[in-house]
């Protein structure tokens, strides 16, 4: 693509992430848009836009503070508020581009009034700390804590991967989205999941607007919908599992930014593991590795045994391990 990290001309950003070997959604810290500065936000509003490059930067600004500076969410996110209401707005992206370039000045005061020292507006630099930022966030209080309630242990700590920004904030013809390809809860083979027109990932999660129902892609942009259905089958395909998906739309092109094995609950898994013996995606010994102490006890306290044990009487017997909490489908 021959864009280049802090070139105001070819200007390159970046997603920093952590790439730990078994998933733990949320845990991790994530940076979005590094790069930019004062003359590259100029170069990519020459080649894209003022308002999608400033409203870039106030995310990269309040993102960067928040995770590599220390700096609270809640020091950018009161600016912001308190611009929408001088302005008469509710929503983010009704501020216009000069109202997106106040922000971007008042979230770099926020630096040194929290921080006492200004941006570091380097890109090199940037993506030194942010690396850092993303590896020290393995041994984080909600890290720790999340592993020891999950089980998880023999981790050494989580790799960062580093990859080139696609954009879903650059018009109505660009959104972002979250997805599993099964229902986590029921099980379903239907895709399950959340989708913003013109919004980066946080803005899905963030709570600032509500997602629409992934059936809002499908009717505004049908050929990326249609091209996100075939991936998750061969996602699922590749991985045995069901999946949990992020992506990105910019122009109406799809990316794929991130999948890993998706969380189920107990009833979810029963159903999920049962459909895909029945298609031939998985065996029964391949299904040994989703069960453990928490889906099993999520699913035998759940009313649903009963009816699935009713319901494939004479086809075998449900097999239980007490000691070790296993179980099986013979």
């Amino acid at each position: 693509m021959g864009a280049i990290l802090g070139d105001p001309s070819k200007p390159l950003l970046l997603s920093i992430r952590s790439g730990a070997a078994i998933s733990m959604p949320g845990m991790m810290d994530t940076v979005l848009n590094l790069g930019l500065n004062d003359e590259v936000v100029a170069g990519l509003a020459a080649k894209s836009g003022e308002r999608f490059a400033y409203d870039s930067y106030r995310r990269f600004l309040d993102m960067f503070g928040d995770v590599v500076m220390g700096i609270p969410h809640s020091s950018f996110e009161e600016k912001l508020e308190k611009l929408k209401s001088i302005k008469g707005v509710e929503l983010d992206t009704k501020l216009t581009t000069s109202d997106l370039k106040e922000l971007v000045e008042q979230y770099k005061n926020v630096y040194l009034e929290t921080k006492g020292e200004i941006f570091p507006s380097d890109p090199k630099q940037q993506l030194l700390l942010a690396v850092k930022a993303v590896f020290d966030s393995w041994d984080s209080p909600r890290a720790n804590k999340y592993r020891s309630i999950n089980q998880i242990t023999g981790l050494k700590g989580t790799a960062v991967n580093i990859q080139c920004m696609v954009f879903g904030n650059m018009g109505n013809t660009s959104g972002t989205g979250v997805l599993f390809t099964r229902n986590p809860s029921t099980g379903e083979r239907k895709l399950y999941g959340e989708f913003l027109i013109n919004a980066q990932g946080e803005d899905v999660v963030a709570g600032i607007r509500t997602p629409e129902d992934l059936n809002t892609m499908k009717s505004c942009m049908p050929e990326a919908y249609k091209e996100l259905v075939e991936n998750c089958e061969i996602l699922e395909k590749h991985y045995k599992d069901m999946m949990d998906i992020e992506f990105t739309v910019q122009e109406n092109r799809l990316w794929m930014l991130q999948c890993r094995a998706g969380k189920r609950t107990g009833k979810g898994a029963v159903k999920i593991a049962v459909d895909m013996t029945n298609e031939g995606l998985v065996d029964q010994a391949l299904q040994s590795r989703w069960w453990n102490h928490s889906t099993l006890t999520n699913f035998f306290t759940h009313r649903y045994l009963f009816s699935f044990l009713t319901k494939r009487r004479g086809r075998g017997r449900w097999g239980g391990g007490r000691e070790k909490s296993e179980c099986y489908i013979v």
